[in-house]
């Protein structure tokens, strides 16, 4: 009989984060459902929905503001499901939320520096992810002296991704990416994240413009009433009309 080598199967890398099964209440309303996400090392993954879905909710227990009732929270392997917010940002995940997330008072430079107070005593670190941010948005040479509460929205957004960058996540969070934001300050946010998924970055976006998803994500996650109503490539979603019609079109067609 000759010799028979047995070969293992490669194994799939663990996703960098993973939702198993959360549900999540608000005193006696619950507002999540068994819900499950994985979000695989260098994936660019849309979490959409309708208003009050329960998107924004998701995100707190990804980020660790909020704790499930239910499931756990798994990132790059570890079960962080109690694991609070700032130890989560040490662990490489940093949520940005849409809509002015600045500290308003502060100037454009303290702002990207608060970006590194989790290595506050490294300064030269800082100093050099401050000069690469400004790359990836030179409009803000010319405002690091200024309030960042008195820049354009688009300005404010860029100043709030530029000082999560400056932490140099692995998994990046945004929540609401276009919220608020003008077409033209929409496009310069765009080439921004277009060039963080050429870097490799683990991105997890919430939005409420399909087309902005589309031209940023390649896979989605629908939810509506906090239930997980599909998964899988973005382009089949948008063939889904019957799950995205009411959500991103219905606001044009009652215009």
């Amino acid at each position: 009989m000759s010799d028979i080598t047995l070969v293992d199967e490669p194994t799939a890398p663990a996703p960098l984060l993973e939702v198993r099964g959360v549900d999540f209440s608000y005193g006696p309303l619950q507002v999540l459902f068994d819900v499950s996400i994985e979000v695989p090392r260098g994936g660019r993954i849309a979490l959409l929905g309708t208003n009050g879905a329960g998107k924004s909710t998701l995100l707190r227990l990804v980020s660790g503001l909020a704790r499930p009732t239910r499931g756990t929270v798994h990132l790059a392997g570890r079960d962080v499901t109690s694991v609070p917010a700032n130890e989560r940002v040490k662990l490489g995940l940093v949520q940005v939320n849409g809509g002015r997330a600045t500290f308003p008072s502060l100037s454009v430079r303290d702002n990207l520096r608060m970006g590194g107070y989790t290595f506050i005593r490294e300064r030269d670190t800082i100093e050099q992810r401050i000069a690469e941010v400004l790359e990836l948005f030179p409009d803000l040479r010319t405002r690091l002296d200024q309030a960042a509460g008195t820049l354009s929205g688009g300005e404010q957004q860029m100043v709030a991704l530029g000082r999560a960058m400056v932490t140099d996540p692995d998994l990046l969070v945004v929540d609401e990416l276009s919220l608020g934001l003008a077409p033209i300050a929409m496009q310069a946010i765009l080439a921004t994240m277009e060039a963080l998924v050429a870097r490799g970055k683990t991105l997890l976006v919430v939005e409420q413009s399909l087309d902005v998803a589309a031209t940023i994500c390649d896979r989605a996650y629908f939810m509506e009433k906090g239930e997980v109503r599909f998964s899988g490539p973005i382009s089949e979603l948008v063939e889904r009309g019957d799950l995205v019609r009411s959500v991103f079109f219905g606001s044009r067609e009652a215009s």
